[in-house]
């Protein structure tokens, strides 16, 4: 597979993208076990039909929400360093976050600088609520960017949520594609229709605009237990009344969770083939629990088979 795929895939979809998403190890981790935790993830990624790797930037999101958070905030290794230093046998495209409020203007000039074009993308995130203090805004972000290194493939974070309350994501991913953004990764779906909407709305407003309409990469992620659900209201991800009652109902939430996962990516599949949209999957796993990888790593190899059939 050549290295620069994914980017041409994202330049002229011709089918949707498979991508996969993890966080870098805790912070605190000793070093010899990071070396072993990244040996263990190239294993297992090697043996999917992957287009590419998502590796997070996690940031404390506190700041956005008043209750207790269902699981504590760790940090974890800077995204960029754990790629460089210890996934070097990852041979695919990987998409490096920034949460851009936690860098200076010199450490993401640095790091726009010195990054390979030819193997890496970024996704630039904002801040999680308006007051909250940051070094550097996306808008600024996005302006180093385009001032330093526009060939870099760069995506932005897209909230089927926000469009609900305040229906104007769509135009928002307008914006987003006017300041240099070529893709789009939504958050975590669990509303169906809530993401259709959104799908709808922005590909609509393209073709109004006269303007092509950038890949939509939606978020899948398994919810095993009803404190990953609780979890998930407190990032401000909906999951439907009728949903969250059959994941805290089943004997086997994990099991029922992938199948909506699955038929989730069934619908949009068909809903964006139709339309014309350009679009495709990442499937997340950020659990430590092993059955919660393997359910994640079982998905992904379900929805890739989907998308390649």
């Amino acid at each position: 597979m050549p290295r620069n795929s994914l980017q041409s895939k994202l330049a002229d979809p011709q089918r949707g993208v498979m991508l996969f998403s993890i966080t870098p190890p805790r912070r605190n981790t000793a070093p010899e076990r990071v070396k072993e935790i990244a040996e263990i993830t190239v294993r297992r990624l090697s043996g999917l039909d992957l287009d590419g790797l998502i590796l997070y930037d996690i940031d404390d999101e506190s700041d956005r929400v008043a209750g207790e958070r269902p699981f504590p905030y760790l940090p974890t290794l800077d995204p960029a360093s754990y790629y460089a230093d210890h996934l070097g046998d990852w041979d695919r495209p990987t998409v490096i976050y920034r949460c851009v409020g936690k860098y200076t203007e010199d450490e993401l000039r640095g790091w726009l600088t010195t990054a390979d074009t030819t193997r890496t993308l970024s996704v630039f995130v904002g801040a999680s609520s308006g007051g909250k203090p940051v070094q550097t805004s996306l808008r600024r972000a996005q302006q180093l960017h385009a001032e330093v290194r526009p060939q870099l493939p760069l995506g932005a974070v897209v909230i089927g949520d926000r469009h609900t309350r305040h229906g104007d994501e769509h135009l928002r991913m307008l914006t987003k594609q006017e300041r240099g953004c070529t893709y789009f990764v939504s958050q975590v779906v669990y509303d169906l229709n809530e993401t259709k909407n959104l799908v709808s709305d922005y590909f609509y407003a393209c073709r109004e605009a006269g303007i092509t309409p950038r890949p939509l990469i939606f978020t899948l992620s398994l919810c095993g237990s009803a404190k990953t659900l609780e979890f998930l209201g407190w990032l401000g991800v909906q999951v439907p009344p009728w949903l969250a009652t059959e994941l805290l109902e089943s004997s086997d939430p994990l099991a029922t969770s992938r199948r909506e996962a699955l038929a989730i990516a069934e619908d949009l599949k068909a809903f964006c083939e139709r339309l014309g949209m350009p679009y495709g999957f990442n499937v997340e796993s950020v659990s430590i629990r092993k059955a919660e990888i393997e359910a994640s790593t079982e998905l992904a190899r379900e929805i890739a088979t989907l998308l390649r059939g």
